[in-house]
């Protein structure tokens, strides 16, 4: 008899660092002789969070128009793809970051309809430290409106673990402050404080990935999904896909940096609070899956190269996904203009804007909820 495979689901606020979280895991779990796939999810495509995890060489499947509780049937679809190119032994799944009720639209579903076909995992939520302390009330600084914050306390209030990300922005005395708060809070779920990028303290949060199981004594938050809906609808999207080329070699790393960096100032000076800033650039002279990226989690925050190339480029392709509160057509202007005023710095560069996408998320409409859990939990 097949064994049943782990769903693991990664939760969390735009820029709480998921996906760095999550390729840690999947090296983790690969580096113990096991499969796994992946599965990435956003309201349009072209993630830059697809490229970043095929570029580690992991199996992904991308889900786009929606949140998984909107588009089920495709999340499964999408294990099953993985399943027959790979036969993972692990899934780990990464929602909207805009997302919440979790729980109810598909764990209990996946629990109820395919308990034989997986073992699910507390759900993870993760926080960006700043913006966790900031929703507290532990520190003074930018921040959303009150309906977008109703979904970021939405998302903790439904975890199971609360895993601070990015530990070591904050002192020792501040990381015990905000766990302290949020088991005041939250005082359900575990709480683990980890550096997902420099790789320390991650070994606990692994072990209650690994081992532990979803919570079947507890009933579904009830969620104003009118509320829910108008908080994601203050939120502006953008993806765009843009081809650079260049007459002689130019460095790709201060360009997108540079790019994200005229970006930030544009909408701090238009008072748009940035959520998440991604970009990844894939040279078309380098080598198969080298990429360089940038990230940037909030409006006061400068932005921060993740991957780097090690050589000049003349020319590739450049991935932006920008989610911030403010109108869709002021972060598609904003892009643009910084589009514009940067190749004009770089000698010899032109861009052009090859596909782009902004919106605002539509009202989430599950396709399924279970009002209580499922009377079994697998094992």
């Amino acid at each position: 008899m097949k064994k049943p495979a782990r769903y693991i689901m990664i939760g969390g606020f735009l820029g709480a660092g998921k996906t760095t979280a999550m390729g840690k895991l999947a090296r983790h779990l690969t580096d113990q002789g096991l499969k796994v796939g992946l599965i990435t999810n956003d309201q349009a495509g072209g993630l830059v969070d697809t490229k970043l995890m095929r570029s580690q060489g992991f199996a992904t499947e991308e889900i786009a128009g929606g949140c998984f509780c909107c588009r089920f049937n495709t999340l499964v679809d999408a294990a099953a793809r993985l399943t027959d190119a790979n036969r993972p032994d692990v899934f780990i799944a990464e929602p909207v970051g805009s997302c919440t009720d979790l729980v109810a639209t598909v764990t209990y579903p996946l629990r109820r309809m395919y308990g034989s076909d997986f073992t699910i995992a507390p759900l993870s939520v993760l926080v960006d430290p700043i913006r966790a302390r900031r929703v507290l009330g532990l520190d003074s600084g930018g921040s959303f409106s009150a309906k977008v914050i109703y979904i970021y306390r939405k998302q903790l209030e439904e975890a199971d673990v609360i895993v601070i990300n990015k530990r070591d922005m904050l002192s020792t005395e501040e990381v015990a402050e905000l766990t302290n708060a949020l088991k005041k809070e939250f005082p359900h779920a575990q709480v683990f404080s980890i550096a997902a990028r420099h790789g320390a303290g991650l070994e606990p949060w692994f072990d209650a990935m690994t081992s532990g199981h979803q919570s079947g004594l507890r009933s579904p938050m009830q969620v104003d999904y009118e509320v829910y809906a108008d908080g994601e609808a203050l939120l502006g999207w953008l993806n765009a896909t843009i081809t650079l080329s260049a007459e002689d070699e130019f460095d790709a790393n201060d360009f997108i940096k540079s790019f994200a960096q005229r970006i930030q100032q544009s909408l701090q000076e238009t008072g748009g609070e940035i959520a998440h800033l991604k970009m990844t650039y894939s040279p078309d002279d380098g080598i198969a899956g080298e990429i360089a990226s940038v990230n940037l989690v909030r409006s006061d925050n400068a932005p921060e190269s993740g991957m780097v190339l090690d050589e000049p480029s003349t020319g590739g392709q450049l991935i932006v996904n920008l989610r911030a509160e403010a109108a869709p057509e002021v972060l598609l202007s904003t892009v643009q203009d910084c589009l514009q005023q940067i190749v004009a710095s770089f000698d010899g560069v032109t861009a052009t804007l090859d596909h782009e996408e902004h919106f605002r998320p539509g009202k989430p409409e599950p396709t399924h909820r279970d009002a209580v859990a499922p009377l079994a939990v697998s094992v």
